[in-house]
């Protein structure tokens, strides 16, 4: 078994829940503003620890309250964060995050996630067996020097292409696995996906994607399950009908748990459904890194 080596960003969630969102100009009256743990990196390392492997954080929090309550909750959890480094003079990356019926839209204000270099990607301990999981908020060249890092180490890499940036093409080319909802894979595809596309109509975008390359494609679709492309072709994983409270740590779930499940040696449909399992407890719950369910939890709902 292998461990998870999550590279990537560190935020403090400001979450205020409203019954609308607001209009430009407009002031509304929120029910409650609440504190959780978030960045996708850090929610993506929670959720990979809960599964019950090895985990490990890189990355950077300033040197403030926010950036030392984000370490201890990640000791809390199991997520060995001797690679986190803080960073003097700089803030602790926030996200101010309005939730409204389920849904939410969100501002991250990266502080020091930008302070994550190249030096601290070309470090990483990683071995065969070993998965890397990165994403898309810290600076996108020393993404694309930790998966190359990954490669040369062995390592399964993994790229969670969130949020889209005008490098997520070239960085895919450097993963073994690509991680994209519908609006990053119509970016990155350069083709619309409509809402009501058929799910074999977003298989053959993702497979036209991944010409040219040998990586694995898993286009997540919520409550639509998962689409995932290989060297096999395409196959479709169920998703799972529930009553949603939050999804703003959905992705980050499923993104963590299929790591988890890749490191535990589980074949890439097996490891989807799992990561489509554990995602559809974690909108059952508010907050991003507090709504990760445990092994326990998705091995009842998955079945394994």
């Amino acid at each position: 078994m292998g461990k998870v080596a999550c590279f990537g960003s560190i935020n403090v969630d400001l979450v205020a829940t409203v019954a609308r969102f607001p209009r430009p100009g407009e002031t509304v009256i929120g029910s409650s503003l609440t504190r959780y743990p978030g960045g996708k990196g850090a929610n993506q390392a929670i959720a990979a620890a809960r599964m019950g492997v090895a985990t490990m954080m890189s990355g950077c929090v300033g040197d403030d309250e926010g950036g030392r309550w984000m370490i201890g909750i990640l000791d809390t959890v199991g997520v060995d964060a001797t690679r986190v480094e803080s960073r003097a003079g700089m803030p602790t990356g926030t996200a101010i995050i309005r939730v409204c019926a389920g849904e939410n839209d969100i501002v991250v204000v990266p502080g020091a996630n930008a302070a994550v270099d190249r030096a601290h990607a070309e470090t990483l301990p990683l071995a065969t067996g070993d998965v890397l999981l990165c994403q898309l908020e810290v600076p996108a060249d020393t993404v694309a020097v930790a998966l190359a890092r990954a490669r040369a180490a062995g390592a399964t890499a993994i790229l969670n292409a969130a949020p889209a940036v005008p490098e997520s093409r070239a960085l895919a080319a450097l993963a073994d696995v690509l991680i994209v909802n519908e609006t990053e894979l119509s970016i990155m595809a350069g083709r619309a996906v409509d809402p009501d596309a058929s799910i074999r109509d977003i298989a053959a975008i993702a497979m036209a994607l991944r010409a040219g390359t040998s990586n694995t494609i898993v286009t997540t679709l919520g409550a639509r399950g998962a689409v995932v492309v290989s060297d096999a072709g395409w196959s479709h994983i169920d998703g799972r009908a529930v009553e949603v409270v939050d999804t703003t740590g959905a992705g980050d779930c499923f993104c963590g748990v299929l790591a988890a499940a890749l490191a535990l040696g589980m074949p890439m449909t097996q490891a989807v459904a799992r990561a489509n399992a554990a995602a559809a407890i974690s909108v059952t719950r508010p907050g991003a890194g507090a709504s990760m369910p445990d092994r326990a939890e998705v091995d009842r709902l998955a079945g394994t």
